[in-house]
């Protein structure tokens, strides 16, 4: 996923400059790469169980976690390149099939899943597995409707042997591009991680999983609005508009202030009942909404960064986002998440009394051993609200100080340059 949005820069850009024929080739580059960097990391998923073991993780929990992500290699293969056909169509403004396409997959993956996993006997094997199915399905319908589209002619020209001239151009911008984006997705996975190492793993695991979810869920919303600005940026750097380009960053960032208000507001109605779509366990409900609260505050945050982001992989400034992540997470987020989690949740009659008092709770309802664990995710989430507030701030003070005549003249050396190489291959 992370380098698949190189191409939000070098086919967006190209698409604004009028270099039609460049979207291709960059399209075919990506997927040639990406379906190489496939196989390293389905070495790493096919050795999960043991990686998970070696870093302390529960057994149970290690042994069904690498067996579901054997079974799901198979999707990782389709995955790349369905994210680059993504990229391919969306810096092109071409949406409608890719919402048609998704609409009638997850249909259809209602039904695989339901088979796989309650019919064929394989559980949570058959989610692995139906997740591969769904997602080749979805990649062959863009596939076809990228060869045989009308709108796709003057992108799509075929395969080209000029494809593969200047391949180094692309893994340039892909690996910040991946880097910027891993660094982000891994900080969740690594909270994750550090859940299982505290006194209850299988419930600490079950809450910030569902927690996780919840905010992968929320999180495509802005997600969208990040798409809609990278797309529009690279269009209108590509095209030499700078100011159009700074006035539409203005406009969704009003947007995702919005969103982000109304979903949190949204889930703090629904706090007390979200859990139940997840698990019947009443202990689970009543954690989840515990935590509903300070993760409508953190992805509120993370819709307005997602955006800042966005623009900046538009841009062209990976480089620039990869040290912001890098800072902002794993110099503030990540030790925040330790020392809160760790140290400063670590129990202690004071700090049970004032989590009674701080959410409302009588210890008639909960144990003082279920309000420290609580204290202790509490933190880990609060961990990630710190970076994510810093990668925030960090980014924007990058948008406000830009210079948007110079980023259009470096978006139209950029096109120029790929242009060239491929002229002189052919």
């Amino acid at each position: 996923m992370g380098m698949a949005s190189a191409l939000e820069t070098l086919c967006g850009q190209s698409y604004g400059a009028k270099q039609h024929h460049m979207l291709g080739i960059h399209l075919q580059r990506a997927m040639f790469v990406l379906v190489i960097v496939c196989i390293p990391v389905s070495i790493i998923w096919a050795n999960t169980g043991q990686i998970l073991m070696a870093l302390g993780q529960d057994k149970d929990i290690s042994i069904e976690a690498g067996l579901y992500a054997k079974w799901l290699i198979p999707a990782l293969f389709a995955y790349g390149p369905l994210q680059c056909n993504i990229r391919f169509l969306q810096t092109q403004n071409t949406v409608i099939p890719m919402l048609v396409t998704s609409s009638v997959t997850t249909l259809f993956h209602l039904l695989v899943c339901w088979l796989l996993v309650f019919k064929s006997g394989l559980g949570n094997k058959g989610a692995a597995l139906s997740n591969s199915i769904s997602y080749w399905v979805n990649l062959m319908m863009l596939t076809v409707y990228i060869m045989l589209s009308p709108s796709c002619k003057n992108s799509w020209n075929g395969f080209s042997k000029e494809a593969f001239c200047d391949l180094l151009s692309f893994i340039k911008l892909a690996i910040p591009s991946a880097a910027m984006v891993c660094l982000e997705f891994w900080l969740f996975e690594f909270i994750v991680l550090l859940s299982g190492l505290l006194p209850n793993p299988k419930l600490e695991t079950s809450v910030l999983s569902i927690i996780y979810n919840t905010s992968a869920l929320i999180f495509m919303i802005p997600y969208g609005l990040g798409a809609a600005i990278s797309t529009r940026v690279s269009n209108e750097l590509g095209a030499g508009r700078p100011m159009v380009a700074r006035m539409a960053v203005r406009v969704v960032l009003v947007l995702a202030v919005f969103v982000g208000l109304l979903v949190g507001l949204i889930l703090i109605l629904v706090q007390n009942i979200w859990g139940y779509a997840y698990s019947n366990e009443v202990e689970v409900v009543r954690y989840v909404s515990i935590m509903i609260p300070i993760l409508a505050t953190s992805n509120f945050v993370d819709g307005i960064q997602c955006v800042l982001a966005s623009t900046a992989r538009g841009s062209g400034w990976q480089k620039i986002g990869a040290f912001v992540n890098l800072g902002a997470y794993y110099v503030v987020g990540i030790p925040s998440a330790v020392l809160l989690a760790f140290v400063a949740h670590l129990g202690g009659k004071l700090r049970l009394e004032i989590a009674v008092v701080w959410f409302k709770l009588g210890t008639h309802r909960y144990s003082n051993k279920l309000l420290q664990l609580i204290l202790f995710v509490q933190g880990l989430w609060m961990g990630i609200a710190c970076g994510l507030t810093v990668q925030m701030s960090l980014l924007l003070i990058i948008t406000l100080c830009t210079d948007w005549e110079k980023a259009a003249r470096n978006a139209r050396e950029r096109v120029h340059k790929a242009s060239t190489a491929v002229d002189l291959a052919a």
